[in-house]
C-alpha cells in the first residue's frame, strides 16, 4: 500500500479553497481525510474532541511543541492553534492522503519538516476577480475587503514556493484537475523511494560481471 500524501492548501481569502476541499472529500471519501487541528481553547457548544479540534490544556500543548509534534502552530487571542503530526502521520500510513487549509508562513514551515508534502496554492483568475467575490460576499466591510486584499499582496510574494498553482474559474474543472494532481503526485519519484531503493539493492548483482 502506498503511503499517502500530505496536502497543503493555501490561497487568498475568497479564491475557494474551502469550496475546492469540501468537494475533494465529497467526491472521493476513500481518499482524502481532513487534518484536525489542536487548540488550547475551550470547546464551543457541539464541537467534539477529535473531530472538530484536539482540545489541549496549554501545558499539553507546549510538550509537544517541546517534543516537536507539532508540524506548524500559532498563537490567536491567549490560544495556541495548530496541526499534530501523529493524527497527520497515522493517516498517511493509512494510505489516506491528508488535507490541510493554513495560511502561507504556516504551509511553508510544513514543507521543512515534510519536503514530499504537496503544496498547492488556489487564486481567482484576476486580481478584480478576487476584489469582486469579496464584495459580492456581502458579509464583509470595505474596510475588512481592503485588509484581506492587503493580507493578498503579501501572500502573492510566496506563490512561487508552492508546487502548484490552481486557477478557480470553473468549480467542477477546478475540483477535477486538482483531484489528477494529487494522484499524479504519488508517482513523483521522491514519493517513490522505497521502490527505488529496492529497485537499487536488487539490481546490484547484475553490476557484478561488467
Amino acid at each position: 500500500m502506498k503511503r499517502g500524501l500530505l496536502v497543503v492548501f493555501s490561497g487568498f481569502s475568497g479564491s475557494g479553497k474551502g469550496t475546492i476541499m469540501k468537494r475533494l472529500l465529497e467526491e472521493h471519501k476513500d481518499t482524502y481525510r481532513l487534518s484536525i487541528s489542536a487548540t488550547t481553547r475551550a470547546p464551543r457548544e457541539g464541537e467534539r474532541d477529535g473531530v472538530e479540534y484536539f482540545f489541549k490544556s496549554i501545558p499539553e500543548f507546549e510538550e509537544l511543541i517541546k517534543n516537536n509534534q507539532m508540524l506548524e502552530y500559532a498563537q490567536y487571542a491567549g490560544n495556541y492553534y495548530g496541526t499534530p503530526r501523529a493524527y497527520v502521520e497515522s493517516e498517511l500510513d493509512k494510505g489516506h492522503d491528508v488535507i490541510l487549509e493554513i495560511e502561507t508562513q504556516g504551509a511553508l514551515k510544513v514543507k521543512e519538516l515534510i519536503p514530499e508534502a504537496l503544496l498547492i496554492f488556489v487564486t481567482p483568475p484576476s486580481v478584480n476577480i478576487l476584489y469582486d467575490r469579496l464584495k459580492n460576499r456581502g458579509t464583509e466591510t470595505d474596510e475588512v475587503i481592503a485588509k484581506r486584499m492587503a493580507q493578498a499582496a503579501n501572500e502573492a510574494l510566496v506563490i512561487e514556493k508552492y508546487d502548484y498553482l490552481i486557477e478557480n474559474d470553473n468549480l467542477d474543472e477546478c475540483v477535477k484537475v486538482t483531484h489528477e494532481i494529487i494522484k499524479n503526485s504519488h508517482d513523483l519519484t521522491y514519493n517513490r523511494k522505497e521502490l527505488i531503493d529496492n529497485l537499487k539493492n536488487d539490481l546490484k548483482e547484475y553490476k557484478k560481471g561488467e
